[in-house]
C-alpha cells in the first residue's frame, strides 16, 4: 500500500508489531548515532491511568549536526524538532508508522530549498521500518 498523507503527516503501514518496529527504528538510530531522545508509550501511560487504547508509542530523535542549521535559519522549526515517529495500531489491528513530511514542514516554517536534506532522512529510515 502507498504511503497516505494527511495535513502534513505521511502513514505507512508497517509489517511488524509496534514493539517490534519500535525496536527496529531504535537500532537504526543506533547504528547511524542519531540520538534517541526518548519514547513516549501513551498506551502504556493510559494503562497506568486506568485506561485503554491501542499500542501507540512515539520516538523522539534527532541529530544536532541535522537540526541546529534548520534552527538558525527559521527558529520556529523548533517547535517540530527533534524529529518525530508515531508507531500505532489502528481498530483493524493494522500498525502503523507515521511522521511529519518533510515537504510540509520546509512550507510551515519557510526552510530554504539547501536544508531540506537535513529533515528528509525520516522518510528513509520509515521505509527502513516499516518492512
Amino acid at each position: 500500500m502507498p504511503p497516505v498523507a494527511t495535513n502534513g503527516i505521511i502513514h505507512k503501514q508497517s509489517n511488524h508489531s509496534v514493539d517490534e518496529t519500535l525496536e527496529k527504528l531504535t537500532s537504526i538510530l543506533q547504528a547511524k548515532a542519531v540520538k534517541l531522545f526518548a519514547v513516549i508509550d501513551h498506551s502504556g501511560e493510559a494503562e497506568k491511568a486506568g485506561l485503554q487504547m491501542r499500542p501507540t508509542k512515539l520516538a523522539i530523535f534527532g541529530n544536532p549536526k541535522a537540526g541546529t542549521p534548520l534552527m538558525v535559519a527559521a527558529p520556529t522549526i523548533a517547535i517540530d524538532l527533534p524529529l518525530k515517529i508515531l508507531i500505532w495500531e489502528d481498530p483493524k489491528g493494522k500498525v502503523w508508522v507515521s511522521y511529519n513530511s518533510p515537504a510540509y514542514l520546509q512550507q510551515r516554517h519557510n526552510l530554504p530549498e539547501a536544508l531540506l536534506q537535513n529533515i528528509s532522512a525520516i522518510e528513509n529510515l520509515a521505509a527502513a521500518i516499516q518492512g
